[in-house]
């Protein structure tokens, strides 16, 4: 009976509770990731800083994992750990309160640390700890039988996890019911883990002798300082790639679960593959794969962005992907029998967290640019060249001389593409947790001096050099625009008062007058910087102007009633969307601070994301009345194309002539978006 019980403890309650626990521990990554966001500026750093979080908890878990299962009683293991699960219920719900956002002089990164640790830190630490504690437990009450393929079990849980969440919990479930529902399945899970540990109990007590026998079974002896070293270093790297790549893509395209999930995605999937059985991981062709993946990358590099950004992200995934089963497939050929489990464990974690330490906190402060994904990229092509060599000479003896010649124009092609990324035509960089900005000096199609300031790859406005010049509004403000043509006709022509939600490099101030007052929201310092250093909008405004800085939303939650004229949100044209500032809640936080009569000018100019339905479908809501306002790319007068949407109750402003000839007749067919809220925003929807 007592065989019989424990066969069904290993058979099914084991496993079962393995898939429970990662699907557990992966599903909260984006959830609680999504709650922060808005408050610290949509940037893609707290992504990278959550991960962070996740790889260091996740290192402190299997040490705790492996000191549980070294150094504590059997009989008492599944006990203490039963019962620090159940006592962590007593911190539920997970997700922090108002009182928790953040103000305009915290160090964001050390923040979201802080934030995660108060109410995360102990249920996500005792989930770490279930997947080395699970299988050690396993080899316990089946001896004889292999623990890893659990690993791969757990790993199909977290891929579970992360498949469903952008794709059926973020676009049907609110926020808090996601945490709510969260809070359930972690109490279901701490149920679960009972009778799991009266098994262990029982075992011990039935046949104390059959569990010492387990352990002396494998009498390896400790590994060396080079598997060690291997079991650290493979794992690190294999993180640095995945956050690397994240942090590429997401400046490029959009801050979205999506693009959290799916390499992530692909980095569990390469931990299945490995650990399910030898017979995934061939040196003979992902060696070639990996190779020919950077190799591609860096011809798109050379040839200056002329593919699709989706085509771009998936060769980056691709590239991620085929690394990582080098290095999770060199790391199983290294595994070690299951008596030093909890060790090989805690040795991957570790190397996680280094990984993800280096990319977090490390590459911010030694580069000014994103440097990272062409040195990983590097040190990869290197990684899968060892790996192919060794593969030819086992195959063939030696290496072929076709081999000779295609990997040796595959490097040259790699490092022609990669190096390229260390070249900088910048006048000045600067990278902090919001990105890299950046200012470079060009000359217009007819000779003219232009400085322009960068974020990314996206301007964010210029300036021209020459003095009877310096003072004319350009790109996305020039005066034809949506903001030109409001700020022109709006029928105050004195004394307004103007907010601007992002600052750039003070494009706006163009437009002041004396009597006027600007108040400009700015959440990144580097901004405010930049624009007094190099661009002169600011000290050539005549205006009485106030620098606010912050996050423009919660900034105006704490203001008094502002009682703008116009308000112009201008916070949308980059990579990072904040969907935090388009949300039913933003707009009333708004509607607040505009005076009767008062005007909103929303800037939805994006490369990637159609922001128009949603903008349109909230302002529809609010009983505001919308004009829609397109500009084409001029070179001639420096305007770059832009699309604004002018809001307001105010009749009389909107039916004006000049206004409504400026106009874009969307036609009865454009579809109104559900408006965001706080709690519920889907940016898949509005990719374009």
């Amino acid at each position: 009976m007592a065989n019989n019980k424990n066969t069904l403890i290993y058979g099914w309650i084991l496993p079962l509770a393995v898939l429970w626990s990662a699907f557990l521990l992966f599903q909260v990554q984006p959830l609680i990731s999504k709650t922060i966001l808005p408050w610290f500026g949509g940037s893609p750093t707290v992504w990278t800083t959550c991960m962070l979080f996740f790889q260091v908890v996740l290192f402190a878990g299997y040490l705790y994992a492996h000191l549980l299962a070294t150094y504590v009683p059997k009989r008492w293991q599944g006990i203490i750990h039963a019962g620090l699960m159940i006592a962590a219920l007593l911190l539920m719900p997970i997700s922090p309160g108002e009182n928790w956002k953040p103000s305009a002089d915290v160090w964001p990164p050390g923040y979201i640390l802080l934030l995660l640790f108060t109410h995360l830190g102990l249920p996500y630490f005792l989930l770490a700890a279930n997947g080395p504690l699970l299988q050690h437990w396993f080899s316990q009450l089946a001896p004889g039988k292999t623990p890893y393929r659990l690993y791969a079990l757990s790993n199909i849980g977290s891929l579970a996890a992360l498949l469903t969440y952008p794709f059926l919990v973020e676009p049907n479930w609110t926020l808090p019911t996601q945490s709510g529902v969260w809070s359930w399945g972690y109490a279901g899970f701490a149920l679960l883990l009972i009778p799991i540990a009266v098994a262990i109990v029982r075992n011990q007590a039935v046949s104390p002798e059959a569990s010492q026998s387990t352990d002396e079974s494998s009498d390896e002896a400790m590994p060396g300082w080079k598997t060690l070293a291997a079991w650290l270093a493979l794992p690190a790297f294999a993180c640095v790639m995945l956050l690397a790549t994240t942090n590429h893509v997401c400046q490029d395209m959009a801050v979205v679960p999506f693009l959290w999930v799916a390499p992530l995605s692909l980095y569990l999937l390469t931990f299945i593959f490995c650990f399910d059985g030898e017979g995934w991981y061939r040196r003979s062709w992902l060696g070639w794969m990996a190779i020919s993946s950077i190799v591609l990358i860096s011809v798109i590099e050379m040839l200056g962005g002329m593919l699709d950004i989706g085509w771009v992200a998936a060769t980056y995934f691709g590239a991620m992907f085929f690394v990582c089963m080098i290095c999770h497939g060199e790391l199983v050929r290294l595994k070690p029998s299951p008596r030093h489990l909890t060790l090989f464990y805690l040795m991957i974690s570790g190397g996680g967290a280094l990984g993800g330490m280096f990319v977090s906190l490390v590459c911010p402060l030694i580069f000014s640019q994103y440097y990272e994904m062409p040195l990983s990229l590097i040190v990869a092509f290197a990684m899968a060249l060892c790996v192919t060599v060794r593969s030819l000479e086992k195959r063939f003896g030696s290496i072929p001389l076709w081999s000779m010649g295609l990997l040796f124009v595959g490097m040259l092609a790699m490092l022609s593409g990669q190096l390229r990324s260390f070249q900088s035509h910048h006048q000045e960089s600067l990278r902090n947790f919001y990105g890299v900005l950046s200012i470079s000096q060009i000359a217009t199609d007819d000779g003219q001096s232009v400085l322009a300031m960068y974020h990314g790859r996206i301007m964010h406005g210029f300036q021209y050099q020459a003095e009877e010049k310096r003072r004319e509004p350009t790109s996305y403000y020039a005066r034809n625009t949506g903001v030109g043509l409001t700020l022109a006709r709006f029928p105050k022509p004195e004394n307004k008062r103007i907010g601007v939600v992002g600052l750039g490099a003070g494009t706006l101030a163009a437009y002041a007058n004396e009597g006027d007052y600007y108040r400009f929201y700015e959440i990144n310092d580097d901004v405010i910087s930049l624009a007094n250093e190099h661009f002169t909008f600011l000290q050539d405004c005549p205006a009485t102007y106030d620098l606010v800085l912050g996050d423009a939303r919660l900034s105006l939650e704490r203001e008094p009633d502002q009682q703008f004229d116009m308000l112009v949100l201008d916070a949308f044209s980059g990579d990072a969307i904040p969907t935090h500032l388009l949300t039913r809640e933003a707009f009333q936080i708004y509607q607040r601070h505009l005076a009767e009569g008062g005007v909103l000018a929303i800037h939805v100019s994006n490369k990637h994301l159609d922001l128009t339905p949603v903008v349109l479908g909230t302002c529809e809501e609010f009983d505001l009345e919308t004009l829609y306002i397109t500009t084409a790319l001029d070179a001639a007068t420096q305007q770059t194309g832009s699309q604004w949407i002018i809001a307001s109750q105010n009749h009389q402003f909107l039916a004006d002539d000049t206004m409504q000839s400026a106009a874009t007749n969307l036609g009865p067919h454009m579809v109104y978006a559900k408006p965001w809220t706080d709690n519920f925003s889907n940016l898949l929807e509005v990719l374009k």
